[in-house]
């Protein structure tokens, strides 16, 4: 039954990101195909997840966010912390993966899901955390996305992040001329600009530089980071 699944995932990434009018447009044709089994898949690809959410505070009456959230499985790793949480927002502009997220949390009082653009949508009010997983490199206007992130943070709230990447310091020229190739087909953009530009924008309380292994690509590890930082006190 796995492999039934992802041979049909993979024959979806391997046709890669349809065209379309808009990106909205764009994300609804890739990934309603493949929405009820995202997670399954993606659990072997998306490395970091876990560190990323064990790092971020959650204290008793806290607001979350999580732009690009999908499906809603990163609200999950939070685990009985998720229940300190005045309210926590689900963020994407994909009908078919926001579908599995309000079903996934259909019990949960203080969990909602939006859809909306990651580069202008706001809360009602200031928030103590928000993040990114594998949503950055999704995102064609990233700078506008943490931007966007970093204004709706309260002052000493803390932004969190784990996607691909690229490192001219860290990654040789074949990893440099490997990733980008192969991730754009699906319309991940890799970028050597996010981590630097998230260190600058922030003081850094974390930044892992790590490799996770591609599923049926043995031998092959795609880079990726882990980034927490905390928005200054006014």
């Amino acid at each position: 039954m796995q492999l039934a699944t992802d041979a049909r995932i993979v024959a979806t990434l391997l046709r890669g990101m349809p065209g379309a009018t808009t990106h909205a447009e764009r994300l609804e044709r890739f990934y309603a195909p493949q929405a009820a089994s995202y997670d399954g898949f993606r659990e072997r690809l998306l490395h970091g997840r876990d560190e990323l959410i064990a790092r971020l505070p959650v204290a008793r009456g806290a607001r979350i966010v999580e732009l690009g959230g999908g499906t809603g499985r990163n609200l999950e790793r939070f685990g009985e912390r998720l229940e300190r949480a005045a309210r926590a927002e689900i963020v994407d502009l994909c009908p078919a993966l926001l579908a599995v997220a309000r079903t996934r949390h259909a019990g949960r009082a203080n969990v909602h899901v939006v859809e909306a653009d990651a580069t202008t949508w706001r809360p009602a009010g200031p928030v103590d955390c928000v993040y990114f997983s594998y949503a950055l490199t999704m995102i064609p206007d990233w700078r506008a996305a943490m931007e966007n992130a970093i204004a709706m943070l309260k002052p000493g709230g803390t932004l969190g992040a784990v996607d691909f990447y690229l490192s001219h310091a860290r990654h040789g020229p074949l990893a440099r001329a490997l990733w980008p190739r192969w991730f754009a087909h699906d319309g991940v953009r890799l970028s050597a600009d996010h981590l630097p530009y998230l260190r600058h924008r922030l003081p850094t309380l974390e930044c892992l530089e790590r490799r996770g292994a591609v599923p049926y690509l043995p031998g092959l590890a795609a880079p990726y980071y882990v980034f927490v930082g905390r928005k200054g006190e006014a």
